[in-house]
């Protein structure tokens, strides 16, 4: 039974957590029309227990979204903020314990609707965070528009992802998925290092010109 706390509270370790987990698991597998008592079962409690603790599938799904939020916010801030290179390319091994968040986040995304477009801003307002970390930790650059730049770089990540997993569905198979996820990773990895690392033209007169080219040119940051 609930241990105290609105609806939608989550206990630690208690039956509330079971139910999330299983229903993090459910619906990035079949999506949201996954019913309660499927969730259930997964979770080995009753249809009404979910109710008692959630209030209802919509309030079970916040709890999803705000938990993937949370250990999204921690592993990208750990990344960004570790000067060990060593340490943070060897994270990618451990890529399968993130794969039913990958998975939720992407079909958050695929089902539209309010709350995808919370979540999708919320990712963004964390990011934010996670950058300026990694800007205070010395291994991110500042940059002329941060708040321009964040949006772009969820984007992109998400996009990313939407496309690769368009291309390559798993029809509902975990082992499948998260073979492809680890494909992804493979594949981006060094790319995205590069890129993010070394830059891709040789010298900025495009950035250097682009104020003059536009109306509205970026000024809410220090200089990049």
């Amino acid at each position: 039974m609930r241990t105290g706390g609105a609806p939608g509270a989550v206990d630690p370790g208690g039956a509330s957590a079971q139910i999330r987990d299983a229903a993090v698991v459910r619906f990035g597998r079949d999506g949201f029309g996954a019913g309660l008592r499927t969730i259930a079962d997964d979770a080995g409690v009753t249809a009404g227990l979910i109710v008692h603790h959630f209030g209802s599938k919509e309030g079970l799904r916040r709890a999803c979204d705000a938990h993937v939020l949370a250990l999204l916010r921690t592993a990208k801030e750990e990344a960004l903020t570790d000067t060990d290179t060593g340490s943070l390319l060897a994270r990618t091994a451990g890529i399968e314990e993130f794969a039913p968040i990958v998975r939720y986040l992407l079909r958050s995304v695929q089902a539209g609707g309010e709350l995808a477009a919370t979540t999708a801003e919320h990712m963004i307002g964390d990011a934010a965070a996670y950058l300026a970390a990694g800007e205070a930790a010395g291994v991110i650059r500042s940059s002329r528009a941060p708040a321009a730049r964040t949006r772009f770089l969820a984007y992109q990540g998400l996009g990313s992802l939407l496309v690769w997993f368009t291309l390559h569905p798993d029809n509902g198979d975990d082992a499948r998925f998260t073979a492809s996820l680890r494909e992804y990773v493979r594949t981006i990895t060094f790319p995205a290092v590069e890129l993010f690392c070394q830059g891709l033209f040789v010298d900025r007169s495009m950035l250097d010109d682009h104020p003059l080219h536009v109306p509205d040119p970026p000024s809410d940051g220090a200089s990049a």
